[in-house]
């Protein structure tokens, strides 16, 4: 997908606050961001799914950093012309990818693998930039209307 830039003018809005230390605490912050933008929930279900993908993708982005790459190291959402603009950043050099759901030679059943396909589907954008110190910063739009 090509890289659509997020301009000073275009943004109405943001978080760079702390680095959240729980997925939990990076919903709350999206959920504080979006308060007023989005009518409050059962108005119109469509407000109430865009705000449930919105936290599902914050969610997976920030479960994955802290599962697979050791923590959040940095963390940023705005709101732009285009959506939600998530920065989700971990020391892991590791590219994410699709876990293969296979069972062992003992008959279990590998978890996992859900969230990255999930966080392109719900995404207008995904991008994985590799930090010069060491790490990654994954960057993804996710659409508001």
């Amino acid at each position: 997908m090509e890289r659509k830039g997020v301009s000073a003018e275009e943004v109405t809005g943001g978080h760079h606050g702390p680095v959240p230390v729980s997925a939990a605490a990076a919903r709350n912050h999206v959920q504080l961001l979006l308060a007023g933008r989005l009518p409050a929930p059962g108005v119109d279900p469509r407000d109430d799914l865009t705000l449930a993908d919105v936290l599902l993708v914050t969610s997976e982005l920030v479960t994955n950093a802290i599962r697979h790459a050791g923590g959040v190291t940095g963390f940023s959402a705005v709101v732009s012309d285009e959506g939600l603009y998530l920065s989700v950043s971990d020391g892991s050099d590791e590219i994410p990818r699709t876990t293969v759901t296979h069972a062992d030679g003992n008959g279990r059943v590998s978890i996992g693998g859900y969230g990255w396909p999930l966080i392109h589907r719900l995404s207008q954008d995904v991008t994985v930039l590799q930090l010069a110190g060491g790490g990654k910063t994954i960057q993804v739009v996710v659409p508001l209307d």
